[in-house]
């Protein structure tokens, strides 16, 4: 699974991927937020729509955001439903235990759920920051029984972030649904990355979890960097890059402009 926040990532991610699923992480990757607090569901409808006019064959998952599954059973379920029939598939929700009665709901109105525990973005503040989270045994066993909880409300699977290794695999082991892991280990059933991740495409230091396989960003700056070199030297574009009138309408061009600038 990875992320397409547009028509042109989710053209390139289609033919690769299981799932596409619209982050909300568009907050931090695209829009310059620090965190996914501030994405809001008109921007979220935004992504999406442009996503699914690609027509891609890859499942469409839509993140949940913040605000838009904590004000009461009713405005979720309409908030979801609006995903659905903007054309996603499903809906992933961040929460622990306390989120099971909003999965029943929606799962009880024909809407697929993906459940999201560990290190939940939209919980930074309660949890001091993004640390790893299910160090300490009151919270790893805590993390197991959501995630078994969350099985049972309906979930069709959970999405595993920033927590230790050997918590991924156990947590995979003992349920019957399949777990998504980013930032937690090699053995849940599935992996999650932010698609600018995978191509190196965003600055600064990279969290641990994180391979990328092409320095896209560089590679992206220094092609741009080129063509504003060719640009400013003349040598871009070249006749065989611009077009042609046809030699009769250049010769009256030619000779307009010579009696006008007579």
């Amino acid at each position: 699974m990875t992320t397409a926040y547009d028509a042109v990532t989710a053209r390139i991610a289609n033919p690769t991927v299981d799932i596409i699923l619209i982050g909300d992480s568009v907050g931090n990757v695209c829009l310059g937020f620090e965190d996914t607090l501030p994405v809001s569901m008109a921007m979220m409808k935004h992504h999406l729509e442009a996503v699914v006019r690609t027509r891609p064959r890859a499942l469409l998952v839509a993140d949940m955001p913040f605000l838009s599954f904590q004000l009461g059973i009713k405005e979720t379920i309409r908030n979801a439903g609006d995903f659905l029939q903007r054309g996603a598939a499903a809906v992933k929700l961040e929460g622990r235990a306390n989120r099971v009665e909003t999965v029943r709901a929606l799962v009880d109105c024909e809407i697929p759920v993906m459940g999201h525990l560990g290190l939940t973005p939209q919980s930074v503040n309660v949890m001091g920051g993004f640390k790893v989270q299910g160090q300490r045994a009151d919270t790893a066993l805590r993390l197991l029984d959501d995630a078994h909880r969350l099985q049972d409300a309906g979930c069709f699977a959970l999405v595993l972030e920033g927590i230790p290794a050997e918590l991924g695999a156990q947590a995979t082991e003992s349920l019957t649904i399949p777990t998504i892991g980013i930032g937690a280990g090699p053995e849940c059933s599935g992996l999650v990355l932010v698609f600018h991740d995978v191509l190196g495409s965003t600055e600064g230091r990279r969290p641990r979890f994180v391979r990328a396989y092409v320095e896209g960003f560089k590679l992206l700056q220094d092609a741009l960097s080129r063509w504003a070199e060719d640009v400013r030297k003349g040598t871009f574009p070249t006749q065989q890059e611009s077009y042609r009138l046809p030699k009769s309408l250049e010769e009256q061009i030619s000779n307009w402009t010579r009696s006008n600038s007579a």
